[in-house]
């Protein structure tokens, strides 16, 4: 079993900055691809970033720019920058990482953590 733990949410004002992390543990063989997700009240979840355990990156449109997501595959932890945070960021956003183990492929989710930007 695989846990992560997201930290780092809040409340900041518009053009504000956050940054997240999540770390995981448990019984980590290795994981392949990190990425952070969203969901805001009333609307589906949706991907936000998402890093290869090579370090390649991609982003939603509406992050581009703004947002950067690394990790640090020693500390099992990946993070999310945010920048110029917008009202229409407000959501709870989730980790997301894909484990391999010798007889498995699977996919672990956090528990999330809430971030509000104020207008």
């Amino acid at each position: 079993q695989v846990q992560l733990v997201e930290s780092g949410g809040g409340l900041v004002q518009a053009g504000g900055s956050l940054r997240l992390s999540c770390a995981a543990s448990g019984s980590i063989f290795r994981l392949n691809a990190m990425g952070w997700y969203r969901q805001a009240p009333g609307k589906q979840r949706e991907a936000v970033a998402r890093i290869t355990s090579g370090g390649s990156t991609n982003y939603a449109d509406s992050v581009k720019g703004r947002f950067t997501i690394s990790r640090d595959n020693a500390k099992n932890t990946v993070y999310l920058q945010m920048n110029s945070l917008k009202p229409e960021d407000t959501a709870v956003y989730y980790c997301n990482a894909e484990h391999a183990s010798f007889s498995s492929l699977r996919d672990y989710w956090g528990r999330g953590t809430q971030v509000t930007v104020s207008s």
